[in-house]
């Protein structure tokens, strides 16, 4: 069985985001998020806060980085990376989520914004995943009600009637 790297997380920005361009050019953003984890203490629920680092590379980074401001909820699907450095004669090491999808849920300072700055109300948020082509979608959250009617559901368990076989 082959080797798995995925996160996925949904955790508020500790800070507005940080957009930097290589001297290549290339575009790279960075921000982290505060996810908070329930434990038991004692007889008693805390929550516990675990922080993260995020980078966004490219234009992903360009077209969502000046959305991410603080205390704004945030989901996040990406891969671990571990960088290595030397510091004083000792190895350092850093852990840091690489994503490859980006969604602006609602929170912090109002609900979800698009990409064009329109407000979108309800906190549904956009996503931006990575394309194959190496550039990135920005698509609407994959909630799409009907809205039509679609007729009465039996919920009783008496109008059931097929035989169970066993």
């Amino acid at each position: 069985m082959a080797d798995i790297n995925h996160v996925t997380l949904v955790g508020r920005l500790v800070r507005d985001s940080e957009l930097v361009y290589l001297p290549s050019g290339q575009p790279v953003c960075r921000f982290s998020i505060a996810v908070n984890r329930k434990r038991k203490n004692g007889d008693q629920w805390v929550d516990e806060a675990n922080f993260f680092d995020i980078v966004l590379w490219g234009r992903m980074g360009e077209a969502i980085g000046k959305y991410l401001l603080k205390g704004k909820q945030v989901g996040i699907e990406g891969e671990l990376k571990q960088d290595r450095w030397e510091q004083d004669g000792q190895t350092r090491s850093k852990v840091e989520i690489v994503a490859s999808n980006v969604m602006l849920l609602g929170g912090g300072s109002g609900g979800g914004s698009s990409s064009n700055g329109n407000s979108n109300p309800g906190g549904q948020g956009n996503t931006f995943q990575k394309r194959d082509g190496g550039g990135y979608n920005n698509s609407q959250s994959s909630y799409q009600g009907s809205g039509g009617y679609s007729g009465p559901v039996n919920e009783s368990p008496e109008d059931f009637t097929d035989d169970i076989p066993f």
